[in-house]
């Protein structure tokens, strides 16, 4: 059985930019091998909107940051695909969301040798030597039922987020017409010309979903929001550095209940925050329904799904207006649900652990605390928020945020210490 320096739970862009980040570490190579559920590499596939472009600068790919000179930089994707001159021309930060994919794509193709695709882990064990926990033992299951099993001496879990689903749609999940935002494009197409829609959430992706429908003849959109009115994401410039690696210092030496107040303080560059030209297309579009008394599209503001039920007619949702407390029922053909994201599921992967796991505390290095006998070491990429701040979710910080992980897997397979948490670390992930 082979026995790694590291496995990787994921192949998104958090451990292609670790991939990237051992590669050029120099002389000292780590045997690094990922493991990833999709079939082949996929970047948000069912978001992949026409128009649709990226939020963040191309400068923040998944070197730039910490490597300028790199192979892997966006520049040189550019320059190998032979289009740089033609982006310059654009005169642009932004490139497109299709385009930034393929950057992707094009940057985990080089390391396809060091990746198993079409696999999900499916459990991860202690492996004992006398009263010693030596390495884990990673259990993965392929597309054909077959069962793999790797020893590593290191892991790191960058897997994203799960779908949030609302309490009230739990029971029809298995219901085509309900689909998250995270499979718009595909659960679309599998619908019978759906005529109404209900689009639920009030950020990019509802924004990005609600203009694609409208672009879709025949289509009657809800847009059913909490909040009275579409807050912009703020990105001017002293916000903007709450993405730089010095702020991840200053959240995570804070103490718990002044990170939480700084989380709530920037939540507008991240949470329920489209971009103001989206916002602004969207005023458009109910603007001109005044101008021209047709009412296509209804803006559901202030509203909240109470119940949903199916039925041979469609999805009927109970909303209620959250300023008088009215409540009634509409019939739709479709649903999105464009909810957000979870991230606990390195919790439901680590459960065979989690006595050793100090309630998944974490170091300022993205490392799990364990104790002495517990020699494996186990980073997360992607879950940290609460400790780390909100630039733990997004692209910004990944170069930055590798390298920190690099240079501390580095240091810990030289050593045979390990971090012991104290009472004041204990502190759980904790998410609302």
């Amino acid at each position: 059985m082979p026995i790694h320096d590291l496995i990787g739970i994921g192949f998104g862009p958090s451990n292609i930019a670790l991939a990237i980040a051992l590669e050029e570490q120099g002389d000292d190579k780590l045997d690094a091998f990922f493991i990833e559920r999709q079939p082949s590499f996929a970047w948000h596939p069912h978001m992949l909107l026409d128009h649709a472009h990226m939020q963040i600068s191309f400068l923040k790919d998944l070197v730039t940051p910490r490597n300028p000179g790199s192979r892997f930089t966006f520049l040189n994707y550019l320059h190998e695909k032979g289009r740089l001159q033609d982006f310059i021309n654009l005169q642009t930060f932004f490139p497109s969301r299709h385009e930034f994919n393929d950057y992707l794509s094009w940057t985990a193709s080089h390391f396809d040798d060091r990746c198993a695709y079409g696999e999900e882990v499916v459990e991860i064990l202690p492996e004992m030597r006398g009263d010693e926990v030596d390495f884990l033992r990673v259990r993965s299951r392929d597309g054909d039922g077959r069962l793999h099993e790797r020893l590593t001496r290191s892991l790191v879990i960058g897997v994203g987020g799960a779908p949030n689903v609302p309490t009230c749609f739990t029971d029809l999940r298995d219901d085509t017409r309900v689909f998250h935002s995270s499979h718009y494009l595909r659960d679309l197409a599998r619908q019978d010309s759906p005529r109404r829609i209900a689009v639920i959430g009030a950020g990019q992706s509802a924004a990005e979903i609600f203009l694609d429908l409208h672009n879709r003849p025949g289509t009657e959109v809800d847009l059913i929001t909490r909040t009275w009115a579409f807050k912009p994401s703020d990105d001017s410039p002293f916000v903007n550095e709450i993405f730089n690696p010095e702020y991840t210092d200053y959240v995570f030496n804070n103490p718990t209940g002044q990170r939480q107040a700084l989380l709530e303080e920037y939540k507008s560059t991240n949470y329920s925050a489209p971009d103001l030209d989206l916002i602004q297309q969207i005023y458009d579009v109910f603007y001109q329904q005044k101008v021209t008394g047709n009412a296509r599209h209804l803006f559901r503001r202030r509203h909240e799904v109470d119940q949903a039920r199916a039925s041979d007619e469609g999805i009927h949702l109970v909303v209620r207006n959250l300023e008088d407390g009215h409540t009634d029922e509409a019939a739709y053909d479709a649903v999105v649900l464009a909810t957000g994201y979870q991230r606990d599921t390195h919790k439901s992967l680590l459960d065979p652990l989690a006595d050793q796991l100090s309630d998944f505390a974490v170091d300022r290095h993205y490392r799990l605390f364990t104790p002495p006998h517990f020699k494996p070491v186990i980073f997360l990429q992607g879950c940290c928020e609460p400790t780390h701040g909100l630039s733990d979710t997004l692209l910004s910080i990944l170069a930055s945020r590798t390298e920190e992980i690099t240079t501390a897997l580095c240091a810990s397979l030289r050593e045979t210490a390990r971090p012991v948490a104290t009472e004041d670390d204990k502190r759980p992930l904790a998410f609302t």
